[in-house]
């Protein structure tokens, strides 16, 4: 059970709520200061005062006055309204993460919602209800107003949820999953809809939460495709009788990047006391290629983006993102703009572009394995080559997904509409700046799977030597799942099994050394 307090939610708990079903309950604290900050809300909607969100219209309507009876209707009209995403939904881990994220934005207090009104959405985080939200529809300002609203219309019993025993977090869930009515899930889980109050509408959609469920996807997946790219490189290196001096620690220390020392420790570790290594010891080469020798470098670099995306997560997870902002020591309500997902954005961008250095000096590597003059070995890594392709082609899908990734590196969050005519004058772009991040991880992960295969086969190649403990062990684990490729078959189902064992963590667990 993870407490949720509104200020100590991590990415790991993150994680484990939203890919691993762990249940959630709302600290006792945090429910003390939620009553706090609904008295305040209760008290302005009874007043004359005009406040943003409690008796007012939104956005450009902001200067509408509602009158008291009419409060709760301007809610529910608020949902309805704003729900108009498009595209397919959303994944269910992501979706988990969201509502996890928005209940401990809810918990810190700053948001006037009442709590039974929080219960219930974590009574169906807890009750595995996953509504349906569209991917696309938010500029991240405002919060990210069109996925929130899809996500909170369950709450009142409306929307739509994937059915519960289809739609466990840890499966991958596909678009035509079977779909229930908001009401009809709520009813079949014991729960009944919410009937909302004054700014409860406002306190469910205004924030950051889905686009920082999508980068906190992103850079778990980053963070274990980095440890990977180690794995990968340390393969490579052997199967092309590389060196390991040039991740002597003294090298690093020199030069003391926190992801550069992490990476050249873990491929020091992993190729130490390799037969392979020692067999080269002599052979007057002086320099191995950048995309060898430099391979700490690099995926240091990226890790430490990965290390401040993460950071931005865990900072965000606690923030309070409302507007107006219900301040229960003072009794102020007070409009801001915390809502506006600029560091979201920044973070994500960054963690796509740091994805595209992983991945291309994987290819490079790749390429170099699949090159007879550059590697020693049959070309295209197989026997009576010209009869046979090998992996030829692999290196092809590489090479594409390689390009595709560069694309994805250019920057959502410089990118800025107007929208709401013109009160929400800059905009962040959050959510497909999120979105391109996890799909830049989709896609390298089957770069560095494709380097894994070519490496493997090319450590099969050097027979009768063999390499270190620690990559036989990932040698052995990769031949459980691809076999060694003797004749032509196609490489993609090969692909996507070494893929998963990246996805899952299992190639680098493998290795029997700490890969930090």
């Amino acid at each position: 059970m993870i407490s949720l307090d509104g200020a100590s939610l991590t990415l790991d708990a993150l994680l484990a709520i939203a890919a691993h079903d762990e249940p959630v309950a709302i600290s006792p604290a945090a429910r003390a200061r939620v009553e706090a900050s609904r008295a305040v809300v209760e008290r302005a909607a009874d007043g004359e005062a005009a406040v943003y969100g409690v008796n007012t219209g939104f956005g450009s309507l902001s200067d509408v006055k509602i009158p008291r009876e009419s409060l709760a209707e301007l809610q529910l009209n608020l949902l309805r309204s704003h729900a108009a995403g498009v595209g397919d939904p959303l994944p269910v881990p992501v979706v988990r993460a969201a509502m996890a994220l928005r209940a401990n934005v809810l918990a810190k207090g700053y948001s006037g919602i009442r709590p039974s009104t929080l219960d219930l959405l974590v009574a169906m985080l807890n009750a595995g209800i996953h509504p349906v939200v569209p991917a696309r529809g938010s500029v991240g300002a405002s919060g990210d107003l069109a996925p929130l609203a899809h996500l909170a219309l369950v709450l009142v019993g409306e929307g739509e949820v994937l059915h519960a025993p289809e739609c466990r977090a840890a499966r991958d869930v596909a678009a035509t999953a079977t779909r229930m009515r908001g009401g009809d899930a709520l009813r079949a889980a014991g729960l009944a809809p919410a009937a909302l109050e004054a700014k409860e509408g406002l306190a469910l959609i205004n924030g950051t939460q889905v686009s920082t469920a999508a980068l906190a996807m992103a850079v778990a997946g980053a963070t274990r495709l980095a440890r990977a790219a180690d794995v990968a490189a340390a393969l490579s290196i052997d199967a092309l009788r590389g060196s390991i001096h040039p991740f002597e620690a003294r090298i690093h220390d020199a030069r003391p990047f926190p992801g550069q020392r992490a990476s050249a420790a873990n491929i020091e570790a992993l190729l130490r006391n390799s037969p392979i290594n020692r067999s080269h010891a002599g052979c007057g080469k002086v320099q191995d290629a950048y995309a060898l020798r430099c391979a700490a470098q690099v995926h240091g670099a990226a890790r430490d983006a990965f290390d401040f995306a993460r950071r931005t997560v865990e900072i965000e997870a606690n923030a309070a993102t409302d507007n107006p902002m219900v301040f229960a020591d003072t009794g102020d309500m007070v409009s801001g703009g915390n809502f506006h997902g600029a560091p979201v954005a920044i973070a994500a961008d960054l963690v796509s572009m740091a994805v595209v250095q992983l991945a291309t000096i994987s290819e490079r590597r790749a390429d170099r394995l699949l090159t007879a003059p550059q590697s020693g070995l049959p070309a295209f890594l197989i026997e009576h080559s010209g009869l046979h392709s090998g992996l030829m082609i692999a290196q092809v899908s590489a090479a594409a997904l390689a390009s595709e990734l560069k694309s994805l590196a250019h920057p959502a969050g410089v990118d800025t509409i107007p929208t709401s005519a013109g009160k929400e004058d800059h905009v962040s772009m959050s959510m497909t700046a999120g979105l391109k991040a996890m799909r830049s991880v989709e896609l390298a992960t089957r770069v560095i799977a494709i380097e894994v295969l070519c490496a493997c086969q090319g450590i099969d190649l050097l027979a009768p030597l063999v390499t270190s403990d620690a990559l036989e062990a990932v040698h052995r684990l990769v031949r459980t799942r691809v076999p060694h490729l003797s004749a032509d078959r196609p490489p993609s189902p090969d692909i996507e099994a070494i893929a998963a064992l990246i996805a899952t963590g299992d190639l680098e667990r493998t290795a029997g050394v700490t890969i930090r």
